[in-house]
């Protein structure tokens, strides 16, 4: 009897952690055992986040672009694909997710929880990815899209002039240096046109890593940006 009681208030004390996390999120869950899911990490049991991540992913990707699109009209694609790359880049994605106290709601094996895992970037980011995946198969993308909206509101707000006073190239610059990475390399690799309407193809790659990435542009300098707005988009999500 002891121990079914016992059995008893541990599943009460999850059951209220649960709904703690889920008036943190503004959101609630038709199916629980999907944000249960969201908060299992690999090392705690095979059932576990990382398909639920996968999919969140993706509809972050989407609804940060979406709003990026309506907020910001007179920025060019490549300052849009600059400010998309530092809101749903790892780091920033731990900081939400600690901005709502994820850490202790997460399942971690017994490794994970003694090396610190509940504050680790990487498993606070892909978390809170699995849960934006779980809210979309609960509740559908508008609420997916609203929770996204939620918790990336401010960072919304000041993502304009922030990311667009920064060239491309400059800010592919310090992400690569703040990851001890070389310095990329830009070369033309196509021209075309006559000289009053050329297009310039311009590639860039980064020494130690296994990506290449174009840009195209009127000018050399235009197509370099390009491309390393496209770099900046390929190392965050590597």
């Amino acid at each position: 009897m002891p121990y079914c009681r016992s059995v008893s208030s541990t599943s009460s004390n999850r059951d209220q952690a649960l709904n703690r996390l889920q008036g943190r999120l503004d959101y609630q869950f038709k199916d629980a055992r999907l944000l249960e899911l969201a908060l299992t990490h690999k090392s705690h049991s095979r059932a576990h986040n990382e398909r639920l991540e996968f999919l969140g992913d993706a509809v972050l990707g989407y609804v940060i672009a979406d709003a990026l699109y309506d907020d910001q009209p007179s920025l060019a694609e490549d300052a849009l694909t600059l400010i998309r790359a530092a809101l749903v880049q790892k780091d920033t994605l731990a900081e939400v997710a600690l901005g709502i106290g994820l850490g202790e709601y997460l399942r971690l094996g017994s490794g994970e929880r003694k090396s610190g895992g509940r504050q680790r970037t990487s498993i606070l980011a892909d978390t809170l990815e699995a849960i934006i995946g779980a809210v979309n198969l609960d509740g559908g993308v508008e609420a997916a899209r609203s929770l996204v909206l939620r918790l990336f509101e401010e960072r919304l707000a000041e993502a304009g002039a922030r990311g667009a006073s920064k060239d491309p190239k400059t800010r592919l610059q310090e992400l690569l240096q703040g990851r001890a990475l070389a310095l990329p390399v830009y070369e033309v690799v196509a021209t075309l046109g006559s000289e009053h309407q050329r297009t310039f193809t311009v590639s860039c790659q980064v020494r130690g890593l296994a990506l290449t990435t174009t840009g195209h542009g009127s000018s050399r300098r235009a197509a370099e940006k390009n491309a390393a707005a496209a770099m900046i988009a390929a190392v965050e999500r590597a």
